[in-house]
């Protein structure tokens, strides 16, 4: 037997396993070595198999981890639909139901699928606990005094250096520390944009972002936003006319997840800068990606310096530090204006604590693992609609982060369902918190950054046949 054959026959055996599902997405393939010892043949035999499984999208690698069953090898349902542009109609966003997912927190019996916040044993606590110790021993202040309004100079220094993203095209000078992203995108927003001047913003769309803008006394257009490419810039064009600023999260968007493609980034860029438009960027995930590199921001096409990059550590390493920063571009002045009106500098400590993570390589050590866990976490959750949900269920294919978008039966509203839901103890963000409009009722957003165990799965499958029993 030709070693083509063989490595085709082995091949063959995994394919037919997992349309079977023998083997179901998210599962791990045995080692390269191990299969060679089990088919007494040789490793590239097995290489060559693996290699063609790739092709066909059966099997992904990841790196440092080995193989896994592809999240698009037998995949069931479809993606969400793309919904119609939206222009300002005096609406509001959802205020009670947005306060009734947040109580959802202090119940620690709840599952947590509703709210974007890492499940603790997702992260290095201990590590970080003995950085504030570090700190605060290492400190002759022990951080009481207060930091320049910029911010602690060695955070801004290594997110500088950590930024590898962007080719060395911004120094600690181009940084501004803030209280999270949220606080960034206030502070944007306060800079570049007045009383009744118009914001688009994609949809759906966190519902941080529309509080913000109408606390601000913002026009808001919504615009169309694909669950895998992002915001429709030709939806854009029509109304580039109208607006003065815009705030989009190009890489794995909250809730749908979706990458905006770099030559949509590259077009979105161009398009801003020729009509001086700001761009507000919520790069808040872009670290949680689950290929083989990390997605370039918008910021990185940026030569006019209108991109204002936001990012924090919140949904990645520590929700409760409240670190954040912007690389604020040639509005860099006027915001730091602005958070010496509000804030004057952030915690001290803090700040030392998460640049020590950065310096010493700990932040990306954990972000390998956090990725990881991400990525199995999301085929988990997938695996698991697919056989519990209604088969009309819609369910997007995020490329990382930490949602799940899904579109259920035009008859179900998931404010009611919700209610439902947390009398069972499992919670979901209801699709109508991510609009200002009446829209996404019969669509929900579930977080996966939480630890995959027995019981998170039998609240998936809990949650699949509530939704069943509604239809």
């Amino acid at each position: 037997m030709t070693k083509e054959v063989l490595y085709l026959k082995i091949a063959n055996i995994i394919e037919e396993q997992i349309f079977s599902e023998t083997l179901k997405i998210g599962d791990k393939l045995p080692s390269i070595r191990a299969l060679q010892k089990l088919h007494d043949v040789s490793l590239n035999t097995i290489k060559q198999a693996f290699l063609e499984l790739e092709s066909k999208s059966l099997i992904e690698s990841r790196p440092k981890s080995g193989f896994y069953i592809s999240k698009t090898s037998n995949r069931k349902l479809a993606i969400p639909s793309m919904n119609k542009l939206k222009l300002s109609e005096n609406q509001a966003a959802p205020e009670d139901l947005i306060t009734k997912v947040f109580d959802t927190l202090k119940d620690k019996s709840i599952s947590r699928f509703s709210l974007g916040v890492p499940d603790e044993s997702l992260l290095p606590i201990a590590k970080l606990n003995k950085g504030i110790l570090k700190a605060a021993r290492n400190w002759a202040e022990s951080g009481t005094s207060y930091e320049s309004v910029q911010g602690n100079a060695d955070l801004r220094r290594n997110i500088a250096k950590w930024s590898l993203i962007l080719d060395g095209k911004l120094s600690e000078d181009d940084f501004v520390i803030t209280s999270g992203a949220m606080n960034a995108i206030y502070n944007c927003l306060m800079a570049v944009a007045k009383r009744g001047d118009t914001i688009a913003i994609e949809s759906p769309v966190y519902f941080g972002i529309i509080q913000v803008a109408q606390t601000l006394g913002l026009n808001i257009i919504e615009l169309p936003t694909h669950p895998v490419t992002g915001v429709d810039l030709e939806a854009l064009k029509k109304v580039i006319h109208k607006i003065d600023v815009c705030c989009f999260m190009s890489n794995f968007s909250n809730p749908l997840g979706s990458l905006m493609p770099d030559e949509s980034k590259i077009e979105l860029v161009k398009m801003l800068t020729h009509h001086n438009i700001p761009l507000i960027e919520d790069d808040l995930y872009g670290n949680l990606f689950f290929g083989r590199s990390r997605p370039k921001p918008c910021k990185y096409y940026d030569e006019a310096g209108i991109v204002m990059w936001c990012g924090s550590v919140s949904k990645t390493l520590a929700p409760g530090f409240r670190v954040g920063w912007v690389a604020p571009g040639k509005f860099k002045d006027q915001i730091i204006r602005e958070k010496l009106v509000q804030t004057i500098c952030q915690p001290s400590l803090y700040q030392e604590v998460i640049a020590d993570f950065l310096e010493h390589g700990r932040y990306d050590h954990h972000l390998r693992n956090f990725r990881n866990t991400l990525y199995t976490n999301s085929l988990h959750f997938q695996r698991t609609i697919e056989d519990c949900f209604p088969e009309n269920t819609k369910i997007s294919q995020p490329q990382g982060g930490s949602f799940l978008w899904l579109e259920l039966d035009k008859s179900i509203d998931t404010a009611v369902l919700f209610d439902t839901a947390v009398k069972q103890k499992i919670g979901f963000a209801p699709g109508r918190v991510f609009t200002q409009h009446d829209q996404y009722n019969n669509c929900m957003r579930l977080n996966f950054a939480v630890e995959w165990n027995e019981k998170t799965e039998f609240d998936l499958k809990r949650l699949g046949q509530l939704i069943k029993n509604t239809i």
